[in-house]
């Protein structure tokens, strides 16, 4: 790409990474040089955290406003009643209105950590489609909105061919989410003068979507962003770890976990990572990244130091690399590893060493921890297991008790 951007922002996302495709490069440049450009992310509240999947966009709101800009996370209090199904097999379980409310309140305390909300002009904005959404009478939505769609169009758009094609029921339900998110847009720039739309490359056809209703009912020029939908160097989802998903929220994934996700990133990743999810000037974060050997080990802790400071804080980052250094240095029990608290009368018949390493999340199952187990990755205080029906009773856990997957993920079992 050879356009050379005006605007800060715009800079941004073409040095760091962020961008995948933009609907008009030049006008929203030159929207985003002239003054403050209000631009949302829209989340689906089905779950009480975002996770790593979703930092990446949470990480372009935070660009925006340190750019002069006004972010706004646009909760979907309304289309989580219907459920995207963008690139899905199925149709999302539905969530009843107060789990929706519930998931809204926890996540806003996650968007906090890495945006300023308030009243001024560059402060973000948390708004809730259900606002717009829950008041709509159908019969005047399909006259005044419904019309301006085609269904050759919206059946055209990838993430619906893609289920189409694998001959999967995609319900009216489902079909119509498109059609509300479209609207999402025209009712942003209608009320709150939003400008620009982002999302995962994914979304483009829902983007694309809002900004030809705009421009239809209200004959306004708006834009929509993408980012590229993020893998790891080995092909893998950005996201998920060996345990499962890496939640935002503290309660969720302990701040060492968080760490220790960023500390285990694949050598060929780190720069690429270290642009995306830090502030790190871009030159700094390429020299890391070509580092090699026992050095590109110095530039993971660096990226997990970052990236746990801006979701956890300073403390929580710092207290993460010292347990670190004395569970793999030293080869101690550090105080913020995830722990495992049993009772006395959970262990009256004694727990098999296959069911600890389940319960503390270092397997996903029974059959999983055997096969851990089986071929010599698991470990007791440091110690090989060699018996998945090995008992633990209340006597073996006196002491805490360290358990270890592979040679890089550790919990602690305690009594009590």
């Amino acid at each position: 790409m050879t356009y050379h951007p005006k605007s800060d922002f715009m800079r941004v996302m073409m040095e760091r990474g962020f961008l995948a495709d933009c609907t008009d490069y030049q006008g929203l440049d030159e929207a985003l040089a002239k003054g403050v450009v209000p631009a949302y992310i829209g989340y689906d509240a089905t779950a009480a955290s975002l996770h790593v999947g979703h930092l990446m966009n949470i990480m372009v709101l935070r660009w925006l406003q340190k750019c002069g800009h006004k972010p706004i996370t646009l909760m979907g209090g309304g289309t989580t009643k219907v459920g995207d199904p963008s690139f899905r097999a199925e149709e999302r379980p539905l969530l009843t209105p107060e789990a929706i409310d519930a998931n809204i309140a926890s996540m806003k305390e996650v968007f906090a950590r890495y945006l300023a909300y308030g009243e001024g002009a560059t402060d973000a904005l948390m708004l809730n489609n259900a606002e717009w959404l829950d008041g709509l009478n159908y019969l005047d939505f399909l006259r005044d909105i419904g019309r301006h769609f085609s269904v050759n169009r919206m059946l055209s758009f990838e993430s619906v061919k893609s289920r189409l094609d694998r001959e999967q029921s995609l319900s009216f339900l489902e079909f119509n989410y498109m059609i509300l998110q479209a609207y999402d847009f025209l009712e942003l720039n209608r009320r709150y003068g939003c400008l620009l739309q982002m999302g995962g490359s994914d979304q483009w056809g829902n983007i694309v979507n809002g900004i030809d209703l705009t421009r239809r009912v209200l004959d306004r020029e708006i834009y929509g962003l993408t980012t590229p939908l993020l893998t790891t160097s080995d092909g893998r989802k950005m996201g998920k770890s060996a345990s499962g998903a890496v939640w935002l929220r503290a309660d969720m994934l302990s701040p060492y976990e968080f760490w220790q996700f960023w500390r285990n990133t694949t050598d060929a990743d780190v720069g690429r990572f270290l642009k995306i999810f830090t502030e790190l000037p871009v030159e700094e974060c390429d020299r890391l990244g070509a580092l090699e050997g026992a050095e590109i080990n110095a530039a993971k802790v660096t990226l997990a130091n970052l990236a746990t400071a801006l979701l956890h804080g300073e403390e929580a980052a710092v207290a993460a690399e010292a347990t670190a250094r004395e569970v793999f240095e030293r080869g101690g029990v550090g105080d913020d590893l995830p722990t495992l608290h049993l009772t006395v009368a959970e262990l009256r018949e004694g727990i098999s060493i296959a069911q600890l390493f389940v319960r503390s999340g270092l397997a996903k199952s029974g059959k999983d921890a055997k096969r851990l187990i089986a071929e010599g990755g698991a470990r007791v205080n440091d110690d090989l297991v060699t018996d998945a029906g090995l008992l633990f009773g209340a006597g073996e856990l006196v002491e805490p008790v360290k358990l270890t997957a592979g040679r890089k993920r550790h919990a602690l079992v305690v009594l009590g």
